[in-house]
């Protein structure tokens, strides 16, 4: 497999976004909630960074994450079945939290529904943890699971030594 591209989406990668969150994201729901309009507004957004992940020159993967002064919420994120499990989604994921980093983030927060266990196994192996259930959260009718994970990280005070480095 060629080597996977990360790099931000423009207006022209709304269609194919709306699309895959449809079938991969929202299926089952009742309407299109993140239709192409809506994904263009992400994408033209100040405080949301909408991410896509290319092979071959195919979209295979998307995320999209709004920034708050503390918090960034992780609104949709999905990777097409065929490339699953071929360290696309760690990447992104790993993208999306220097980015929140660079901005001051904290925390970053997401939902999904509970019944998706391969989302929740992915979440838990980044270091999410399970905060809360919203029952009605999609269209009021499926129950999510909300997940949080603090990506602050330690910075070593002056005069100590970081594990592994001698003075």
């Amino acid at each position: 497999m060629t080597a996977p591209v990360i790099r931000l989406a423009t207006p022209a990668d709304a269609y194919e976004i709306a699309v895959m969150s449809r079938y991969l994201i929202e299926i089952g729901l009742r309407g299109w909630s993140w239709h192409p309009e809506r994904v263009v507004r992400a994408i033209r957004a100040r405080d949301t960074n909408v991410l896509v992940t290319e092979v071959e020159d195919h979209l295979v993967g998307f995320a999209i994450m709004e920034f708050g002064d503390t918090k960034a919420h992780l609104s949709l994120f999905a990777v097409k079945p065929a490339h699953q499990r071929c360290g696309i989604g760690r990447q992104m994921m790993e993208w999306l939290e220097e980015a929140a980093l660079a901005a001051g983030i904290a925390t970053i927060n997401l939902e999904l529904r509970t019944n998706n266990f391969a989302g929740r196994s992915f979440y838990h192996m980044l270091g999410f943890k399970e905060t809360a259930y919203i029952p009605g959260y999609y269209r009021g009718v499926e129950t999510a699971l909300r997940m949080s994970r603090d990506i602050r990280r330690a910075i070593p005070q002056s005069g100590q030594l970081t594990p592994g480095r001698t003075a």
